[in-house]
């Protein structure tokens, strides 16, 4: 299936959140690990491949909101209370602009330094937002991305415990219907949460 429903994602959807979760842990773990942990005449080289990666999830990004604004989303589970739902969307838009906000202040971080980081993974030019090796800057850029990085990853935990508490507490699809099963959503799930709710 190439096209959401609303009752299921599409495979390119599926594929798109899957391969950007994962390159969002890694930037996460490798920006904490190589501004803590690594040797200090390594530092420039890995801060060229966090740079390079960065790139291109932020296109990855861009790509997937295009692909979820030109598709129907699949509907939330019916029993959810609407404080869930309100968090569910909160918790969406949130993520979206502390994707694009750690990944765009670290776009412009890169042209801070002596030599300009501007290669994706493969090799590909990226334009500079930002060319200017002043000092002041780059402490701007650097702790803007550092914030906004901190702030995605505890929004992320959190998207993780909320999937969780959808699959082993509430027992819907939410979790299931994102993963790359075959099939059509399991109603009975929905209709046995929705059950439990009115008491019957």
């Amino acid at each position: 299936m190439l096209r959401n429903t609303t009752m299921v994602w599409a495979w390119p959807a599926k594929l798109l959140h899957w391969i950007a979760a994962i390159a969002i842990l890694i930037l996460l773990v490798h920006g904490w690990w190589m501004t803590h942990m690594a040797p200090r005449p390594d530092r420039l080289a890995n801060y060229d491949w966090h740079a390079a990666l960065g790139y291109d999830l932020l296109l990855l990004v861009i790509l997937r909101m295009l692909w979820r604004w030109t598709n129907p989303v699949p509907t939330l589970p019916s029993d959810l209370q609407p404080w869930e739902r309100m968090a569910a969307r909160a918790s969406h838009i949130g993520l979206c602009l502390l994707m694009l906000g750690a990944s765009f202040t670290g776009w412009a971080l890169a042209g801070t330094f002596r030599t300009p980081m501007t290669n994706d993974l493969f090799g590909l030019p990226m334009p500079q937002i930002v060319a200017n090796q002043d000092r002041s800057m780059h402490d701007l850029f650097e702790q803007s991305h550092t914030i906004s990085s901190y702030l995605l990853a505890a929004l992320v935990v959190v998207h993780l415990a909320a999937s969780l508490r959808h699959h082993f507490i509430k027992r819907n699809d939410v979790l299931r219907r994102m993963w790359f099963a075959t099939g059509a959503p399991d109603a009975s799930i929905d209709g046995a949460a929705a059950a439990r709710k009115s008491g019957t």
